[in-house]
């Protein structure tokens, strides 16, 4: 009987005390969330000053705007606004995310630009999925459309960028493919939900295949951009061009790969995605080098590891893909979200209020081989923040 009371009372014991981490686990998110609305907020006044969209800082430490005839980071500050609007339902960053995004919702008609997934479905997307209105649904199949012009199915995947001049054109490419694609094809996963037409997904399939079989290496690290013979869709090189070197593992491309092959199973249910998906994610989060708080350098090989910078954006994607892909997987991937989250929510990443030109998190990377935003905050950054700020306030844990 002494056996059976004492055992009754270690289980109460048990359930009171985990009651108590839970609710302690959700106060500081909330806390954390709150924070970052805070610092927010001072963005958005003064993006509302300006009629702009705030992308980085410059140099000399000073605003940088996202251009105004295109942009592919144009789209994540209204995407912020929507999940602080999701958060907070306060019906203040609903307005603020439909007057930046009108800003630039002409550019749904350019077909010179693969990145239209990214600026419309974190924008528009997102606005049509907390709100349902129709007018946003109708700018996204116009993207979507203006998107698939890039779509070539002899090679099987959406052409990342034009060739004719810049960089690109020194390069020698034809056709090159970059693992940052496999992001806008939520955009098309989406519409074809939408509208019930298949050639939307019929096109993002072909392209996250594609890019399994030709991006990734033994070890599941990729390459960042893999050049295709426009005729008859042969691989023609695979390079880099924003990571240390041609076999390096740049840390942002690591992301998005994780991200787009989770998203790919959210929408197909395909195994071999969501084994792609844990393959990138052991990579990541097992990489010998990755400093002890999770957050990774900028290129896993970069030369001169301690003395590199860190990339925060990469570890906002990662953690954000992580806590969805906790969701589908037999894996539990607890551990490190945890980590990285409180990493990131830490001073030594998320600024002080009225700092940091009042950008949330600090210390990303955008090119250092173009010499360009290097060490900085980054817009893309603090949306990823924000969508896994979301997401980890109402995860499920994955025992």
């Amino acid at each position: 009987m002494k056996f059976n009371q004492t055992l009754i009372l270690l289980l109460c014991l048990t359930f009171f005390i985990n009651c108590k981490k839970s609710t302690e686990a959700e106060i500081k998110k909330e806390s954390t969330i709150s924070k970052a609305e805070k610092q927010f907020a001072l963005l958005t006044k003064d993006a509302e000053d300006q009629n702009r969209i705030p992308r980085t800082l410059d140099a000399q430490g000073q605003m940088h705007w996202a251009h105004k005839n295109f942009d592919w980071t144009e789209g994540f500050f209204p995407g912020s606004c929507w999940y602080l609007f999701e958060a907070t339902k306060d019906k203040k960053w609903q307005t603020a995310a439909e007057k930046f995004q009108a800003l630039f919702e002409d550019h749904k008609y350019l077909t010179t630009n693969h990145d239209l997934g990214f600026v419309f479905n974190c924008s528009y997307g997102n606005g049509y999925r907390l709100t349902k209105n129709e007018a946003f649904k109708k700018v996204m199949i116009t993207a979507a459309d203006s998107l698939l012009t890039r779509f070539n199915p002899t090679v099987g995947c959406i052409k990342s960028w034009d060739v004719t001049s810049g960089w690109q054109k020194e390069r020698g490419w034809e056709y090159p493919v970059i693992i940052d694609n496999m992001m806008n094809l939520e955009l098309l996963f989406e519409v074809s939900k939408l509208t019930g037409i298949t050639t939307y997904s019929d096109a993002a399939k072909m392209h996250a295949n594609t890019t399994l079989k030709n991006h990734f290496r033994e070890d599941y690290s990729s390459y960042h951009v893999i050049d295709y013979d426009p005729e008859n869709g042969a691989v023609r090189s695979k390079q880099t061009a924003q990571g240390f070197a041609h076999e390096s593992a740049w840390a942002r491309g690591q992301a998005w790969g994780l991200y787009g092959f989770t998203v790919c199973f959210r929408y197909t249910n395909d195994i071999a995605y969501l084994n792609q998906a844990e393959q990138i994610a052991n990579f990541i989060i097992n990489y010998k080098g990755t400093p002890k708080d999770g957050i990774p350098y900028w290129d896993y090989n970069a030369p001169n590891i301690p003395n590199e910078p860190r990339d925060v954006s990469a570890a906002t994607i990662t953690a954000s893909a992580l806590i969805e892909l906790n969701k589908y997987s037999k894996t539990s991937y607890n551990s490190a979200i945890d980590k990285i989250m409180n990493s990131l929510a830490s001073d030594d990443y998320t600024a002080k209020l009225g700092e940091n030109k009042h950008f949330i998190l600090k210390h990303s990377v955008g090119s250092i081989p173009h010499g360009n935003e290097i060490d900085v905050p980054l817009n893309y950054a603090d949306y990823y923040y924000l969508e896994a700020l979301t997401r980890y306030k109402s995860m499920e844990l994955n025992k």
